[in-house]
C-alpha cells in the first residue's frame, strides 16, 4: 500500500517491514476499535502482524495501561497508531522502549502536561464546534442527528448511523488526563491531516504536528478518515514501518 511504483526493491522493502514490525491501532473517544477493520485489512493483505487496542476511554490512566499491554504482547518493534483521542494515549503509551515510531490519524499530540480538555479550551472563533452534549454522569455522547456532519461527513450514511447508534461513552475524566513526557520528543512521529475535520480543527493538527516534528500528509477527509480512506491511512502507516526497518540499525532519533 507504500505509495511509488511497484517494483520487486519495494515489495522487499514492504515484506522486510511487515516481518520486522508489528502494527497497534488506538481508536479515539465515542467510538472503538471497530472502525479500523479496512485498514487492518489492507496491513494484513501486505503481511503485517496488527492488534487493535479496546479502550474503554474512562481515564487516559487505564487506556494508556491497556495500550502497553497489547505493545508487550508482540513479538518485536511495534509502530503505534491512534486516532482523535488515541493520540494521546500514544503520546504516553508510546514511551515504551518497543516503540519504535508513532502514528497520528487526525489526532490529538499533547506535550508535557497537557491533556485533551487543555487543548480544545481556546477554540479559533472559526472553528467548527464539534456537537458535544452535556455530560451524562460522568460521560460524554455526540449529539445523533449531528454526528454524521460533525464525524463521518464522508462516510455512506448507513455506516455514519451505525456509528452514531453505537456510541462509546467517553468518560470526561479520560480528557483530562496530562502526559508525563510526550514520546513524539524521542522517537520518529507521522501525522495524517484530515483536511475537512469538523471535531479537530485542521490549523490545531497543523500546530501540532508541527511541534511534533512529525512528517506530514494531508487528505481531503472528515475525522473519520481511517473509516472512509483505509488506503490513505494504511499507506502512512506503513511509510512509517518502512522508516523504522531502514533505521533499524541507526541510534535512536535524536530528542527534539
Amino acid at each position: 500500500m507504500v505509495s511509488g511504483p511497484v517494483n520487486e526493491e519495494n515489495v522487499m522493502s514492504i515484506s522486510a517491514a511487515a516481518t520486522a514490525v508489528s502494527i497497534v491501532l488506538v481508536h479515539g473517544g465515542f467510538v472503538d476499535g471497530s472502525g479500523w477493520q479496512g485498514v487492518y485489512n489492507i496491513l494484513k493483505k501486505d503481511g503485517y502482524t496488527v492488534s487493535i487496542v479496546q479502550n474503554p476511554t474512562i481515564s487516559l490512566g487505564d487506556d494508556v495501561a491497556i495500550t502497553k499491554q497489547v505493545i508487550a504482547s508482540q513479538a518485536g518493534r511495534v509502530i503505534l497508531v491512534g486516532h482523535s483521542y488515541g493520540g494521546a494515549v500514544i503520546t504516553e503509551a508510546g514511551n515504551d522502549p518497543k516503540v519504535a515510531a508513532l502514528v497520528y490519524i487526525t489526532a490529538f499530540a499533547p506535550d508535557k502536561g497537557e491533556s485533551v480538555s487543555t487543548l480544545i479550551k481556546d477554540p479559533s472563533p472559526n472553528a467548527a464546534v464539534p456537537p458535544i452534549l452535556p455530560p451524562q454522569d460522568g460521560f460524554l455522547f455526540l449529539d445523533n442527528t449531528k454526528f454524521a456532519a460533525s464525524f463521518a461527513a464522508d462516510v455512506d450514511a448507513k455506516t455514519a448511523q451505525f456509528m452514531a447508534d453505537s456510541q462509546v461513552p467517553w468518560g470526561v475524566t479520560a480528557l483530562g488526563g496530562t502526559i508525563s513526557e510526550p514520546a513524539w520528543r524521542s522517537k520518529p512521529s507521522w501525522y495524517l491531516i484530515a483536511t475537512d475535520d469538523r471535531m479537530i480543527p485542521p490549523p490545531a493538527q497543523q500546530f501540532m504536528s508541527k511541534r511534533a516534528g512529525s512528517t506530514v500528509v494531508e487528505v481531503k477527509g472528515s475525522h473519520a478518515v481511517y473509516v472512509s480512506q483505509p488506503s490513505a491511512v494504511a499507506a502512512i502507516i506503513e511509510k512509517a514501518a518502512l522508516a523504522a526497518t531502514s533505521a533499524s540499525a541507526q541510534p535512536q532519533a535524536a530528542v527534539k
